[in-house]
């Protein structure tokens, strides 16, 4: 059956689960489809909320990027990206869940937009935002870093709480500031420097515009 991802190239999201893909070897297609042009009325009809991404695996359909790696770990071959021992998945689920609530609005949609998506596309960032996504940015890290392991977030193998960090540290290192800033983490400062060399990591990389 043919794998379908449908979304945005520069979302952070559609990213995450392009990587979980990458790492279960899936061979997938990839639709663009950029919220911010507008949503087409066929994409609703898959994701009622209009936001990427989603994916398709034949006649099945599933959105939300938690849910779409969940579902790649579980239907294709390949290691698991979910750790086996209670507290191991729990710690799994916390670090997802302490990214998505409290790390992606300050470390993409402040420090990256600002610093540097903006510049990019030739508007003016807003210092002010950049400030504040910094201040939040750092209880993120100190937080991430208590938890982190010596190897990676989840003990000694690659997790799906890699997976969906990685993304975000990417947007979030490209700013100086946000650079500059994870130097002070020396564990998240290790594990982004073997992330970031991940095939999968680098199989997914959507550059900037």
């Amino acid at each position: 059956m043919a794998v379908e991802l449908i979304g945005y190239r520069y979302s952070v999201y559609l990213r995450i689960a392009r990587v979980v893909l990458e790492e279960k070897s899936v061979a997938f297609t990839h639709v663009e489809v950029d919220p911010f042009a507008g949503v087409p009325d066929w994409y609703l009809g898959l994701h009622p909320f209009g936001r990427v991404p989603v994916l398709r695996h034949g006649a099945f359909t599933i959105h939300e990027t938690a849910a779409i790696a969940r579902y790649v770990d579980a239907a294709f071959g390949g290691e698991s990206l979910v750790p086996l021992e209670a507290r191991a998945a729990g710690r799994m689920q916390q670090v997802i869940g302490i990214v998505d609530s409290y790390g992606y609005r300050p470390m993409v949609r402040q420090v990256f937009a600002h610093a540097v998506f903006r510049p990019r596309e030739g508007a003016a960032g807003a210092p002010e935002e950049i400030d504040a996504g910094l201040e939040a940015s750092a209880r993120v890290l100190a937080a991430l870093e208590g938890l982190a392991g010596d190897a990676w977030l989840v003990g000694e193998r690659v997790s799906l709480a890699d997976l969906h960090l990685g993304p975000m540290m990417a947007y979030f290192t490209a700013a100086p500031q946000g650079a500059a800033m994870l130097a002070g983490y020396p564990k998240l400062s290790a594990w982004w420097g073997r992330m970031r060399a991940r095939p999968a990591m680098v199989a997914s990389d959507p550059g900037l515009p």
